[in-house]
């Protein structure tokens, strides 16, 4: 089974992702100009490595304007949730989590559980940078973490997680975050089938991109701007859902529990007692869904 975490574009070049830089900016502004965190993570600079963190540190406020509001508010947000469901698994004794298109996601250096194991998995292209830029600002990965370069023209996703050690005779939890709409509906359908077939236990967290007839016009103007933006870089969006019809395929495919939640229900959970504009914009959507 091979499995397409990224968009070919850039990374076919051999070129790490340009969006994984910046969603990892807009967390790391989220620590300096929001208070208080809706996600605290204390290596958002850090792991940056020192370059882009200045750029960050000198101009904050580049990232707290219009639109950068929304995402700002989107990137921690969706980070939040997919560590609080990461927490709920650990309850249930899960010991396994994989970070999918793990771009600069920093939750392995910041103490993880005692006994977890995480694995990263990413194009070759991207982990290389990460691991430079991590090398710059002198953070080690722990014993705990390992890296799981894939090529994903090539590879198959279940033999190099087996490869790297990763159990799938037991439970995983997944996060897979700003990564399907760079991908066609095939190969989402692949890794949710794949992670669908796991142990009992298992589980994913993912965001996706909503149809643009079920947005609003300001809301669909904000995505065709990005979607532009995001082309013109290398790395296009291909794939949209509608919420009910993906959970109904979920279902299908053998989730035996799936919640979705759009921007009310994660504005009422993250943002509620907020009085600072820190919003969601409505085209904001997690999922859930667990293997029963």
């Amino acid at each position: 089974m091979k499995q397409g975490l990224h968009g070919e574009g850039l990374l076919r070049q051999g070129v790490a992702s340009r969006s994984a830089l910046s969603v990892a900016m807009l967390r790391a502004a989220h620590q300096l100009i929001d208070q208080p965190l809706v996600f605290d993570d204390p290596l958002a600079l850090a792991v940056l490595g020192p370059e882009h963190a200045q750029t960050v540190r000198s101009a904050p406020e580049k990232f707290d304007t219009g639109i950068m509001r929304v995402l700002r508010a989107a990137m921690a947000v969706r980070s939040r949730f997919a560590e609080d469901e990461l927490a709920a698994a650990l309850e249930r004794g899960v010991r396994q989590y994989v970070v999918l298109g793990a771009g600069l996601d920093s939750y392995a250096y910041r103490d993880p559980a005692p006994g977890l194991s995480v694995f990263e998995v990413d194009h070759p292209a991207t982990q290389r940078w990460k691991r430079g830029l991590l090398e710059q600002a002198r953070v080690a990965a722990p014993a705990s973490l390992t890296y799981v370069p894939v090529d994903f023209e090539r590879d198959d996703l279940a033999d190099k997680l087996t490869a790297a050690g990763c159990r799938l005779d037991e439970p995983v939890f997944f996060s897979w975050l700003g990564v399907t709409l760079y991908l066609s509906n095939d190969a989402v359908f692949d890794t949710l089938a794949f992670v669908a077939g796991l142990p009992s236990g298992s589980g994913i967290v993912f965001d996706y991109g909503v149809v643009p007839e079920l947005l609003n016009p300001m809301e669909r103007m904000g995505m065709a701007y990005f979607a532009k933006k995001y082309e013109a870089e290398g790395e296009p969006w291909i794939s949209f859902f509608a919420p009910e019809v993906l959970a109904c395929e979920l279902r299908a495919l053998g989730f035996g529990d799936v919640s979705d939640h759009g921007a009310d229900q994660l504005r009422a959970r993250y943002l509620a007692s907020r009085n600072d504009g820190l919003q969601l914009g409505g085209g904001t959507r997690l999922t859930r869904a667990h293997v029963k």
